[in-house]
């Protein structure tokens, strides 16, 4: 009985350890079996190599982690491409919806199409997608697994980059103006996370792409001149080609107003138009700051290797910037810069002893005014940061009898001047950086609108008395101070200026340093 007992439990025991042996094949199985990789199926759909059936998911995630490693140091935005693999687990994100909707050809026609923006191709490294493209379709081309991997991580971020790229460059424009000019203070939005993770998130990414191109009609009609102008020869379709690209670039730049109504000041053009509904209700001449390219002999070609690193502009060029025209000072005291102190008033000083007193300018020293400034010898190194100087009220103010005020770190501002002969000028760079109207009671009726205030303007600015407090703005106005020489007007016509400020050379030289 006992033996037979013992034989029992041993059976039972060997069965036991049997169906234990069993289970754990059971289970382990499939975590040995190399799991069936959707990326392979589709790769050898295009291809017809059986090679891409050996592709691995968890093996592709790992080989696709080190070769963004790698290759960091080619993307423009590096530490967004990881941030999104990561959280995808590195996996094939982009090949796995382009190869299954057959796109690949499709986006990359979309890059290479990329000259009617005034872009190259170069810059998405569209020639590398398409040899990359063309390995893939090739049969003969990838003969082992390990090349199989290295063809598709490449693939996987070559698009990622280049997607990301595009997006990026309609919809914020392919250059930052703050980093190529050393006086723009516009609000501009660049790229950010989200605008670079939709790009690559998108479900249909050609449609994507179609969807992020620039459609208004400024940007279409200023794409269809640079397609006519390439068909042309010369300098001087060469020449209008660069101002298409430069102004097709600042389109795509975000820093156009949102408003109803605002102030835009066109420093090429020499003019201001106050905008209501998307309409000029207003429309008038400036005189704007002084520029490097006056003369005009500076044509669109490259700066040299010192000048595309930094903008240097001349010091009395009006600034581009926007911000919010809050109130007006009228029959204003003119606080004369501390540079025009020493540049210009106190030589006249030296050279006429009547200077200060025929131009209404009074010296101070310490805060306090200076009885007699004949006495000073202006000749001095110095004496414009010694004493400061102030010009007051009166017709020949050369502030004039009203001072538009908006925020802005350069200390400028629209103003009227006594010097009205400067409006018949056909160029207009003429002051030292602020903006001279030429109609400023219009303008300040435009922005008070008819009413009491605007009635109690007009009346101070006959008399000639200054008011003794700023006159607030009930409806504060948007400013804006721009850099446009070309632009489609309200008759359906491209108008194109000189470029003043040499500032389509300084963007036309950094567009073209992207496209080598």
């Amino acid at each position: 009985m006992n033996n037979h007992h013992t034989f029992y439990n041993r059976s039972y025991s060997k069965f036991l350890h049997l169906c234990i042996i069993l289970l754990i094949a059971v289970v382990a199985f499939p975590a040995c079996k190399k799991s069936q990789s959707e990326l392979g199926k589709l790769a050898f759909s295009i291809a017809k190599n059986k090679v891409f059936k050996e592709i691995d998911e968890e093996t592709f995630a790992e080989r696709l982690k080190v070769a963004n490693a790698e290759q960091a140091n080619s993307f423009r935005n590096p530490k967004f491409i990881q941030t999104f693999y990561e959280k995808h687990e590195y996996n094939p994100v982009l090949l796995s919806k382009i190869l299954k909707e057959k796109q690949l050809d499709s986006i990359i026609a979309v890059f290479n199409n990329a000259e009617m923006h005034g872009l190259s191709p170069k810059i998405f490294r569209t020639a590398q997608l398409q040899a990359l493209n063309e390995e893939l379709k090739d049969k003969s081309k990838v003969k082992t697994v390990d090349e199989a991997y290295q063809l598709l991580t490449k693939l996987e971020l070559s698009l990622a980059n280049s997607i990301s790229d595009y997006s990026n460059a309609m919809q914020f424009g392919i250059i930052s103006p703050r980093k190529i000019y050393a006086q723009y203070y516009t609000e501009t939005k660049r790229p950010y996370e989200k605008s670079f993770v939709n790009s690559l998130e998108a479900n249909d990414v050609k449609m994507f792409l179609d969807s992020v191109q620039p459609n208004d009609k400024q940007y279409v009609a200023m794409q269809q001149a640079l397609q006519q102008q390439s068909q042309l020869t010369g300098t001087a379709a060469e020449e209008m080609q660069r101002i298409l690209m430069v102004n097709l670039e600042r389109l795509r730049w975000q820093n156009k107003p949102t408003g109803d109504k605002y102030v835009w000041v066109n420093i090429p053009d020499f003019s201001l138009d106050v905008i209501e509904k998307d309409k000029s209700t207003l429309r008038m001449k400036v005189c704007v700051g002084e520029g490097r390219n006056q003369d005009y002999k500076d044509k669109l070609v490259e700066y040299d290797e010192t000048g595309v690193k930094k903008d240097r502009p001349f010091n009395r060029e009006t600034p581009q910037l926007n911000s919010i025209i809050h109130s007006v000072q009228v029959n204003p005291v003119w606080n004369i810069p501390e540079s025009i102190a020493s540049n210009e008033i106190t030589k006249y000083a030296a050279a006429d002893p009547h200077y200060l007193a025929n131009n209404a300018i009074d010296v101070y020293q310490d805060g306090k005014i200076i009885d007699d400034p004949e006495t000073i010898d202006w000749s001095e190194p110095g004496a414009g940061k010694k004493y400061s100087f102030k010009q007051r009220p009166g017709e020949d103010n050369s502030l004039g009898k009203i001072k538009f005020l908006f925020n802005n770190q350069s200390a400028v501002y629209l103003h009227d001047t006594p010097h009205k002969a400067a409006f018949n000028r056909q160029v207009r760079a003429v002051s030292h950086g602020c903006v001279r109207v030429e109609d400023p009671l219009a303008l300040a009726q435009a922005l008070f609108d008819s009413g009491s205030t605007f009635d109690g303007i007009k009346k101070a600015m006959q008399d000639g008395q200054p008011k003794a407090k700023d006159i607030g703005l009930k409806n504060k106005v948007p400013v804006y101070l721009t850099y446009n020489t070309c632009w489609l007007d309200s008759a359906g016509k491209l108008q194109y200026r000189k470029d003043v400020y040499g500032l389509d050379i300084v963007l036309y030289t950094h567009l073209k340093r992207l496209m080598k």
